[in-house]
C-alpha cells in the first residue's frame, strides 16, 4: 500500500493543487479518504506528500515572481490594462499597501518549509525515515528556503530571517525577536545553512519524488542545490566558489556512454537535432525570411518535460497543468488571449535585439537579433512575451490551442543562465579569455589553433578547477585525434548567431562585465533574472547609473511619465529596495 500512496497524491497535487496555509494542512487529503493531522509524518510518504505540498504553494508565487524580477527591470513594462500596483512596480514609485510589495507570501511558504524541517528532524530521531531519505527531503526544502530568502534579499534589501516554525505568522514583524538583516549579512547565513545541507544532488532515479506522473518527469521540478549555492557566492563576491558549483552542475551530462548528451547536456553545445542543439538558424543561410521557428532555439519553451532538447536545456522548470490548481498565472500576466495582457515587451529590449548584427552568411549579414522574433510576437497590433506561452498559443497562428486548456510552464534556470554566471565568476577571478569564451564562441573559439595539431590548444588544462576545460576537437583529419568532453561548446552567442564582442585588453574585465549583462538580457528576457542582475553588478561596482540609466531608458521610450525624476530616485541605493511593509 505504501508505494501506492505518493504517486496517487502527487496526482492530487500536480503541479500545485494544494493551497496552504500551513504545512499540516497537506496531509487533509489521504489516497483515499482523507489523512487527519494525528497521522501526519508517519512515514516517508508522508514525509513526500509535505514536500509536494510546498512545491504546490510555491506555483502561487510564479506571476509574483516574475513581475518582481522583470518588471522592476528594464525589459517588461505595464500595459494599458494593468492596475495602479503593477504600475507602481515598473516606475519604482511602490505606495503602501502594494500587493506586489507585500513579503507575506514570501514569509508564509517560509514559515511552511520551517514547519516541514522540524518534522523531519522528529522523524528521523524517531526512526520514521532513513537517514538517506531524510537527507534528500531535509536539503530540497531547505535549498528552497535558502531561494526564497535570497529573493527576499534581492528585493526588500534588510529582512528578518526565521528559521523556526511559527504559530502566528505575524510574530515575523517583532523586530526584537527577529531583527531584520541586512542583504549582505543575509548571505552569509545562508551561505552557512546551505553549504552544510548534506545531499546536494538531485533526487536518484526511481525515488518516489523522481518519477513520472501524468506524462511529467518530476526531476526538473525541484531547486538544483549547487545552482542555489552557485548564486548565493556569486552575490557574496566568492567567485571561485560560485564557479565550483556551477561547474558542478555543467558536468552533469559527463557520464556513462559519450553520446549526445555526454557533450551538449548544460554544455550549450552543438547537435546534428534541430530540437537538441536551439540554434538560431536559418532554412536558407542569409535568407532573413527563412528563420526556423518550429524547431531550434524557440522549440525550448515548448519541448514537453522529459524530452531530450527540454532535458539538455532546462535546469528547473515547473508545469502548470488546466487539469490542476493552481491556474496559470504567467497566461493572465502575458496573453491578450485567455489572459489580462498586463504586461508586455519594453521598446528598450526591442531596441537591444535590434542593435545586434548577426554572422555573415553568404555575403550578407542579417542587423538584428532573430531572438527578438523567437521571444516577441505581434497580437492585434501589439507585443507579447511569447515564452510562457508557447504551450498555449501556437506560434503559427497565435491562437490557443484551446481557450480551456492553459497549459505552461513557469520557467526558473536554464543552462544559460549558468554560462553567463559562471563567466561572470570567471571574469572576476581574473579569467577573462575563459569568459569571452563561454559569452562569444565558445572555449575552443577563444582558444584556437593554428592547425590541425589541437593538443594545447582548445583547452585550458593549464588552470586547476573549476577553470580546467577541455574542448579539444581535431576534425576528420587531426593528429593526434582528439573529441574532449567539452568539444561540443560554441558559445552563448555563437548558438544566437550573432557576431563575437570585442574586448580591448585594457578594460577586459569591465567590457566583458557590462557584454554578459547585455547578453544576459537578450537571451534571458523576462525569465526573472533581469533586476537580480542589474542589482548584483550595481552592488558590485557601487554604481547606481547601472539600474537608474536602464530603468530611465525604458520609461523614456514607452512614453511613461517622470522618467527622469525615476533615474533620480534611483540613483539612491536606498531606494533599489522595496518597502517592508507587511
Amino acid at each position: 500500500m505504501g508505494m501506492k500512496r505518493i504517486p496517487k497524491l502527487i496526482n492530487f497535487i500536480l503541479p500545485a493543487l494544494l493551497v496552504i496555509t500551513g504545512c499540516k494542512k497537506v496531509f487533509d487529503i489521504k489516497p483515499q479518504d482523507q489523512l487527519d493531522q494525528t497521522q501526519a509524518y508517519q512515514n516517508v510518504y508522508d514525509a513526500d506528500a509535505a514536500v509536494v505540498g510546498i512545491y504546490g504553494k510555491f506555483m502561487g508565487l510564479a506571476d509574483r515572481y516574475v513581475i518582481l524580477n522583470e518588471l522592476r527591470g528594464d525589459l517588461l513594462n505595464y500595459t494599458i490594462n494593468a492596475d495602479e500596483a503593477l504600475r507602481e512596480i515598473s516606475t519604482h514609485n511602490v505606495t503602501a499597501g502594494n500587493p506586489y510589495a507585500n513579503p507575506r507570501p514570501f514569509y508564509e511558504l517560509i514559515i511552511n518549509c520551517n514547519d516541514v524541517l522540524e518534522n523531519f528532524q522528529v522523524m528521523l530521531r524517531d526512526k520514521k525515515m532513513t537517514e538517506g531519505e531524510f537527507n534528500q527531503r531535509y536539503s530540497d526544502i531547505g535549498a528552497l528556503r535558502s531561494f526564497l530568502y535570497l529573493q527576499l534579499g534581492i528585493h526588500f534589501g534588510e529582512v528578518p530571517y526565521v528559521t523556526s516554525s511559527l504559530k502566528n505568522l505575524d510574530e515575523v514583524k517583532n523586530a526584537s525577536n527577529f531583527p531584520r538583516l541586512p542583504f549582505n549579512t543575509l548571505l552569509d547565513s545562508l551561505i552557512s545553512f546551505t553549504e552544510t545541507l548534506p545531499f546536494k544532488d538531485p533526487y536518484p532515479g526511481g525515488t518516489n519524488l523522481n518519477i513520472t506522473v501524468d506524462g511529467y518527469p518530476t526531476q526538473k521540478f525541484f531547486v538544483n542545490k549547487k545552482i542555489i549555492l552557485g548564486d548565493l557566492h556569486l552575490w557574496k563576491g566568492n567567485y571561485t566558489r560560485a564557479a565550483e558549483w556551477y561547474r558542478q552542475v555543467m558536468e552533469t551530462g559527463t557520464q556513462g556512454v559519450a553520446n549526445g548528451n555526454y557533450y551538449s547536456q548544460y554544455k550549450v553545445g552543438w547537435d546534428s537535432n534541430g530540437d537538441v542543439d536551439h540554434y538560431v538558424t536559418y532554412s536558407r543561410a542569409g535568407d532573413a525570411s527563412t528563420l526556423v521557428y518550429n524547431t531550434q532555439w524557440r522549440i525550448m519553451f515548448e519541448q514537453p518535460f522529459g524530452s531530450s532538447g527540454f532535458d539538455r536545456e532546462w535546469v528547473w522548470v515547473l508545469p502548470f497543468d488546466s487539469k490542476f490548481k493552481p491556474d496559470n498565472s504567467l497566461i493572465k500576466l502575458f496573453s491578450p488571449s485567455g489572459g489580462n495582457y498586463l504586461v508586455k515587451p519594453s521598446k528598450e529590449i526591442l531596441d537591444l535585439w535590434d542593435g545586434e548584427t548577426q554572422r555573415p552568411a553568404q555575403g550578407l549579414s542579417i542587423p538584428y537579433d532573430a531572438r527578438k522574433l523567437l521571444s516577441v510576437m505581434n497580437i492585434g497590433g501589439q507585443p507579447v512575451a511569447m515564452k510562457y506561452l508557447y504551450n498555449y498559443l501556437s506560434y503559427s497562428n497565435l491562437s490557443p490551442f484551446s481557450a480551456l486548456t492553459k497549459n505552461g510552464k513557469w520557467f526558473l534556470f536554464r543552462q544559460t543562465h549558468m554560462h553567463m554566471r559562471f563567466a561572470e565568476a570567471a571574469n572576476r577571478a581574473g579569467k577573462y579569455r575563459l569568459a569571452w569564451g563561454f559569452l562569444n564562441s565558445g572555449i575552443a573559439g577563444a582558444y584556437p589553433a593554428p592547425g590541425s595539431d589541437v593538443t594545447n590548444y582548445h583547452n585550458t588544462l593549464f588552470e586547476s578547477f573549476p577553470y580546467n576545460f577541455d574542448a579539444r576537437n581535431s576534425g576528420g583529419t587531426g593528429v593526434p585525434f582528439y573529441r574532449s568532453d567539452w568539444y561540443r561548446n560554441i558559445g552563448i552567442r555563437a548558438r544566437a548567431n550573432l557576431q563575437d564582442i570585442t574586448v580591448q585588453a585594457a578594460d577586459s574585465l569591465n567590457t566583458i562585465e557590462t557584454a554578459l549583462l547585455k547578453e544576459t538580457a537578450l537571451e534571458n528576457a523576462f525569465e526573472g533574472t533581469r533586476w537580480p542582475d542589474l542589482l548584483r553588478i550595481a552592488l558590485r561596482r557601487n554604481d547606481p547609473s547601472i539600474i537608474a540609466d536602464k530603468v530611465y531608458n525604458k520609461l523614456l521610450k514607452d512614453g511613461t511619465g517622470n522618467a527622469a525624476a525615476t533615474r533620480a530616485k534611483l540613483m539612491n541605493p536606498a531606494n533599489w529596495y522595496l518597502p517592508f511593509n507587511w
